[in-house]
């Protein structure tokens, strides 16, 4: 008769062995690799769940100190799609919460220094670059605050254009703001 408390060791060898046993499309390959926003070195792909999706992670550069280049973090990521195929793509946003766990991997943070390492390299070869961590939680992110739009950088009425355009055509000058006939 077998010894009864072999049994309990036995069952836990023959679970593990079988949820070892998952298909290799249903756990993330935890791929890392650059993938272009705009422009070069913009760009993170990181494959964090099965099926090839994952986060494209958004890399920025902050310049405001003299002389220095560090990272500035934007956590509303995109979502990625076909992470571990032959064309990713990314649409959406991902919750910050799994920004947050993605970027806490050391893997991911070595990754994201070398990025934006290059990324200033490439803005301003004559800044210092700075390491900054991402944040790891909601209480670390430090929201940006930027500029109101000014009149200057709005768009012009359309119909205001049009007439400008056909009077400019016709040979005549019309003043902005002046009734159309």
């Amino acid at each position: 008769m077998p010894d009864p408390n072999l049994r309990i060791p036995a069952a836990l060898v023959s679970l593990l062995l079988v949820s070892g046993c998952v298909p290799a499309h249903r756990q993330p390959s935890w791929a890392i690799y650059p993938l272009q926003r705009r422009v070069p070195h913009d760009g993170l792909a990181v494959v964090s769940q099965p099926d090839g999706y994952g986060l494209h992670i958004w890399v920025d550069t902050d310049t405001r100190q003299s002389g220095v280049c560090q990272p500035r973090w934007t956590p509303d990521a995109a979502r990625l799609f076909n992470g571990n195929g032959t064309a990713p793509f990314s649409s959406g946003l991902v919750p910050r919460q799994e920004f947050f766990q993605v970027v806490a991997r050391q893997d991911v943070q070595r990754a994201l220094r070398q990025q934006s390492e290059a990324l200033c390299l490439a803005r301003d070869p004559r800044r210092s670059f700075r390491w900054q961590e991402p944040p790891l939680s909601q209480e670390q992110v430090k929201e940006e605050k930027f500029p109101l739009l000014e009149e200057p950088d709005l768009l012009s009425e359309p119909a205001e254009v049009q007439k400008r355009e056909e009077s400019l055509l016709k040979g005549t000058t019309a003043e902005p703001g002046a009734p159309t006939e």
